[in-house]
């Protein structure tokens, strides 16, 4: 049932160190412009569908027209569905694939710099792309295509690379749930300022700890 299960869902629970108090952060699907090819393809099935009593002798080739792209098209939704990119208290990692799944996972201790890209198209339909460099060059997490509200992901990443050198693990999971609930509009300097704030609210306990 579980290999089922996993043919569904990315189920990226399971890839957490429970036992070492990792917990998830932010977990990130794909965009929704990427379902669009996918969608078009349904539709067009869709036309097939209807298009069958105007074939006339020819209708099993406008019905297998229709179930092949239909088909093909529910595929790449449901792939591009699959496609997780997760920031963890301790790590990055990118979990995708349906039938042949693959995961690469990079510490945040290694993640040397981070890229921000953002197309035209990108600005106004608010996502981008993440270029990473790490100290081993994980080619899995080399590029994340197509991040949603890609400017505040941004900021989180940033806000958990400053923990994660305060203390072995990057807080815990409360501490993170300010910033979601009150960075939910786009502003940048809003958002740069929760996250000076949960940096420094992290900073009186680093010196106590170091006293």
């Amino acid at each position: 049932m579980s290999f089922f299960a996993g043919l569904l869902s990315p189920r990226v629970e399971r890839h957490l160190l429970s036992s070492e108090g990792e917990f998830v952060v932010d977990q990130v699907e794909r965009h929704w412009i990427t379902r669009v090819p996918g969608l078009g393809l349904v539709l067009l099935g869709i036309v097939c569908f209807v298009a069958m009593p105007l074939l006339r002798q020819w209708w099993a080739a406008g019905l297998w027209a229709g179930l092949i792209l239909g088909l093909v098209g529910i595929w790449k939704i449901h792939t591009q569905n699959m496609d997780r990119f997760v920031v963890t208290n301790m790590r990055v990692f990118r979990v995708h694939g349906v039938l042949n799944q693959e995961m690469a996972s990079v510490p945040i201790a290694r993640l040397l710099d981070i890229t921000m890209n953002r197309p035209l198209l990108g600005q106004v339909l608010n996502y981008g792309h993440f270029v990473f460099e790490t100290a081993a060059q994980d080619q899995g997490l080399k590029r994340v295509p197509y991040v949603p509200d890609i400017v505040r992901r941004d900021l989180m990443i940033q806000t958990v690379i400053q923990r994660s050198g305060l203390r072995a693990q990057a807080g815990d999971a409360s501490e993170y749930d300010d910033f979601f609930d009150e960075a939910s509009d786009a502003d940048p300097s809003r958002l740069a300022r929760i996250a000076g704030r949960l940096r420094r609210r992290r900073s009186p306990q680093s010196a106590g700890d170091g006293s």
